[in-house]
């Protein structure tokens, strides 16, 4: 039996394993599975890289940098963003690290732009938070030619305050939601934008995928922005994942 499993603590929901579950029922994968395996403490890992069949793992919060230490190697994705979401287990029993977050949103945001006849020429991006899924975002933009800025509740590291947004909204035409801020269950808060200054020609990306449709993006739809949450960005990393371990 090949194994994979999501790695991190606390796990109340997977989308992971609804996914892969999902996937080896559709395509008739009868000799894999998908776990979900807590780890309160990232010392513990050695002993699952030992368990028998394991291939692969994804890795959620808390654990997408502490796992570092326990690798043999990076891809350059997980290298320039300094954090990894994805191990595969190579056959010799080394590990090497991966960041399929930069994939998947990448390409959604490229598909995404390329559905609204939008290009990235003189697109300029506001990234609400400063997390760890808020760095493969940056980096992907980056790599899309797409200038950027921070948007924190304190002004550090080159970011702007919430309170400076109205002063750039004019000029930086997508926001990308990279907090938590919005996730069920509560559905009811959005990041503190000043919404009725966004216009048509705003863009509003969401990494939040529950609920499908979050306070940030009604808000947005309400002055007419397009809006997009991160249910595609979630397909698109884990199909990345699953072609990493079978590479």
């Amino acid at each position: 039996m090949t194994r994979y499993g999501l790695i991190g603590y606390p796990l109340t929901h997977s989308f992971s394993q609804r996914y892969f579950t999902e996937k080896f029922v559709r395509e008739r994968i009868t000799d894999s599975r998908y776990d979900l395996f807590e780890l309160p403490d990232i010392t513990s890992l050695p002993d699952l890289f030992a368990l028998p069949g394991l291939r692969g793992l994804n890795v959620t919060i808390p654990h997408k940098q502490a796992v570092l230490p326990y690798l043999n190697r990076l891809d350059s994705s997980a290298e320039k963003i300094g954090a990894v979401n994805v191990i595969k287990i190579e056959a010799d029993g080394s590990r090497t690290g991966y960041n399929s977050d930069y994939y998947g949103f990448r390409q959604s945001v490229t598909d995404w732009l390329v559905s609204l006849d939008r290009t990235t020429a003189g697109l300029k991006a506001l990234v609400l938070g400063t997390g760890g899924a808020s760095k493969a975002v940056t980096v992907a933009l980056t790599d899309l030619g797409i200038p950027h800025v921070y948007v924190s509740r304190t002004k550090t590291n080159g970011a702007i305050t919430y309170d400076e947004v109205a002063d750039v909204l004019e000029k930086y035409q997508l926001i990308i939601n990279a907090s938590p801020v919005g996730t069920y269950p509560r559905i009811d808060e959005a990041p503190t934008l000043p919404y009725h200054l966004l216009t048509n020609h705003h863009l509003l990306y969401d990494l939040v995928y529950n609920p499908a449709e979050t306070k940030f993006m009604q808000l947005g739809r309400q002055q007419g922005t397009a809006t997009q949450n991160g249910l595609r960005m979630l397909e698109l990393q884990a199909d990345k994942a699953w072609e990493i371990w079978q590479q």
